[in-house]
């Protein structure tokens, strides 16, 4: 167990750490990144004040019985926001659906969705919206928002605001190491297309498996992986399948390397494994607001599979 901070992935052989000597490089035989991703947030100053309080991220049946009755405001125009605008509208007085487009056809939001959206009568859509201001005490007490063709603020009083922009995925430190889609999330297994593959310069006559990414040894499960389902049972799932992965990868692969007639490589010193003796395959946790926190736990190349080996800067 290493608790630091994960810096980068050493995707190449001749990477180094960087300038910091106090920076220590890990090898091992597989890394599992976990690291998720964040809600992106409003850009309002006193906004953390009211998270929990006032503003939420996600709208569940608790969320729906604390603003029973009362005015609630939806920021977002995917299928997210419109997903929650209907379902809070079942007990909510008021649904405002907040967007800076001009519409909810310029999403990626399902033609069903906007139908029953625009057939609920407690549902009103205000395009070109966005919200100015926060206000309240121990809670959030008032909302002001300014629609920009007519240019006039909006005050509704002791509402709740659900924020449904999206999230934007904890991939910054990877540094290219491996594919990301459009969006920066890790592409995995039957994703990456032959010229992720290629331009990735995959090594292996084997493809990636299911959750690898186009670096061999690397697995990505969770939020951070792209086309994930937003859910922590799919996540907790997927653990477990790249646990059992990177124990297959690691024998096989080996196998197929040593079999491959690398060139001799020299000696080094035995690094210890942990207490116990016992080496175990790396996992990332999810990381804090501002620094990635990893708990790592080394496993020992050997030599001939140096190539597979991969290293984190920590």
């Amino acid at each position: 167990m290493i608790a630091k901070s994960a810096q980068h992935l050493a995707c190449e052989s001749s990477s180094v750490c960087g300038g910091d000597r106090r920076r220590t490089r890990v090898r091992a035989h597989a890394v599992i990144i976990a690291t998720g991703a964040e809600y992106r947030r409003l850009p309002l100053a006193n906004l953390s004040r009211f998270e929990g309080t006032g503003v939420y991220y996600g709208a569940t049946f608790i969320e729906a019985q604390l603003c029973s009755g009362d005015e609630v405001i939806v920021v977002g125009g995917g299928n997210s926001a419109g997903q929650a605008a209907v379902f809070l509208a079942e007990t909510a007085r008021k649904v405002y659906v907040l967007v800076r487009a001009g519409g909810l056809a310029e999403f990626d939001v399902a033609g069903t969705m906007i139908r029953r959206i625009d057939e609920s009568p407690n549902i009103e859509l205000r395009t070109h919206s966005e919200i100015t201001a926060l206000e309240g005490t121990d809670h959030l007490e008032q909302v002001q928002w300014r629609e920009h063709l007519h240019r006039q603020p909006r005050a509704p009083r002791d509402p709740a605001v659900f924020v449904m922009t999206g999230a934007a995925p904890n991939t910054a430190w990877l540094k290219g190491c491996v594919v990301l889609d459009d969006k920066a999330f890790i592409k995995t297994g039957p994703d990456l297309s032959p010229d992720d593959l290629q331009a990735a310069r995959w090594p292996l006559p084997r493809g990636p498996h299911l959750l690898e990414t186009s670096l061999p040894g690397v697995f990505a499960v969770g939020d951070v992986r792209s086309g994930n389902v937003k859910r922590v049972a799919a996540a907790v799932g997927e653990g477990s399948i790249a646990i059992s992965l990177c124990i297959r990868c690691c024998s096989s692969d080996h196998r197929v390397l040593t079999a491959g007639g690398l060139p001799p490589q020299p000696p080094r010193p035995n690094r210890p494994a942990g207490r116990g003796g016992r080496a175990t395959p790396c996992s990332l946790t999810p990381p804090g607001r501002d620094r990635l926190h990893a708990r790592i736990g080394v496993m020992p190349l050997q030599p001939a599979a140096d190539r597979l080996g991969v290293q984190l800067c920590v």
